[in-house]
């Protein structure tokens, strides 16, 4: 587990924050533009010093006694510009991060150069300039020089927030990749809430140099204290299971809680976990199962609370089966509320309009 709290002043900005995070997969640090993230990601990496305490695994790398210096932190750092060596090739950027990283070190490296150049697509570009690279190419580059420092920990300082949208769109699945493919801890900043339903399984919510609020992804996204579940835009990222795909018609059926799913999808290799993403103004309520409808996907939940969503609409939250499952919001109006008299503790059919999924790039089959 990492463990990180930080405290002080910078300026006329306090910075009070304490979280946690696994060593495996994706922790988002999201909120507003000047609520910190930057500055606990600047901290970890030790080029901020705050008084705290800052532990990686069994290491401590902060504390009121011990201060580990930023060089000898074994981290990798994607900043949101790529800064790469104009006078180096890829493969001469990428192999500067490699010899620094094995120099002196007997045992063989947790990535090595073939394995990176596959997982981010590099090999094409191997003997350009950085001057010939667009710019998701040149942040996939400054990304595989970071994996192949051999680091315990992946820092990510909005990767993506100085690329265009149909730059984003091309490197987004390189993340997921390495979501899939690596056994290593990744801190990934961002005020784009788009990035964290497609990348993050925890998050950490920052304003004003405190954290309002951390767990997993979908906890959050859910809990009707928080904004997410109070805005018109909501809605949960749940994790499901590729049961095979439907001959009749191609559409890819997932097992949800151990309810059927079907959407429309490349084919997907049976058994790989996806997410799927329902919005909240998706999902409609029914108190006795539908019959002779368009819409495909009806699931059973039972109602957890009820939230005013302004003068008009109300957000529900439900979890799936019989109050056992993942949780999931609904929009409806006050009249309909009114109407079917719903109350938390009901069971009730969920139908849902729309989801979109995403997967791995590893899962989806040729």
């Amino acid at each position: 587990m990492i463990e990180a709290r930080f405290r002080g002043a910078l300026g006329g900005f306090t910075l009070d924050a304490a979280f946690r995070a696994p060593m495996r997969g994706v922790t988002a640090l999201f909120g507003p533009s000047g609520c910190g993230k930057t500055t606990v990601l600047r901290c970890i990496a030790g080029l901020q010093k705050l008084d705290g305490r800052l532990s990686v695994g069994e290491a401590v790398w902060q504390d009121e006694r011990h201060f580990l210096a930023p060089h000898r932190r074994p981290i990798g750092y994607v900043f949101q510009e790529a800064s790469l060596f104009a006078h180096r090739s890829v493969r001469g950027n990428l192999l500067y991060g490699y010899d620094r990283a094995m120099r002196g070190r007997s045992e063989p490296p947790a990535i090595g150069f073939e394995e990176v150049c596959d997982l981010l697509g590099l090999d094409r570009l191997i003997d350009r300039a950085p001057r010939h690279l667009s710019g998701g190419e040149r942040q996939r580059v400054s990304l595989g020089r970071a994996l192949l420092s051999q680091p315990r920990l992946l820092l990510m300082d909005e990767p993506l927030s100085a690329l265009d949208a149909m730059a984003k769109a091309e490197i987004l699945p390189y993340f997921e990749r390495l979501h899939a493919r690596l056994n290593l801890p990744i801190l990934l900043v961002t005020h784009d809430i788009t990035e964290v339903e497609r990348l993050a399984d925890r998050l950490v919510l920052m304003r004003a140099g405190r954290v309002e609020a951390e767990g997993p992804l979908n906890d959050l996204l859910t809990d009707p204290a928080l904004p997410f579940a109070r805005t018109r835009g909501t809605a949960a990222v749940l994790s499901a299971r590729v049961a095979g795909r439907e001959a009749s018609d191609g559409l890819v059926r997932l097992d949800l809680d151990g309810q059927p799913v079907l959407v429309a999808a490349a084919p997907i290799h049976p058994g790989a976990l996806v997410r799927l993403r329902i919005a909240a103004s998706d999902v409609s309520l029914a108190l006795d199962q539908p019959s002779r409808s368009t819409i495909l996907n009806v699931l059973r939940a039972r109602i957890e609370t009820i939230t005013d969503a302004g003068e008009t609409e109300a957000v529900i939250t439900l979890a799936l089966g019989a109050g056992e499952g993942q949780r999931l919001p609904a929009r409806i109006t006050r009249r309909s509320l009114a109407a079917l008299q719903l109350a938390p503790g009901m069971d009730v059919y969920v139908q849902v309009k729309g989801a979109s999924l995403s997967a791995s790039p590893g899962a989806v089959e040729p």
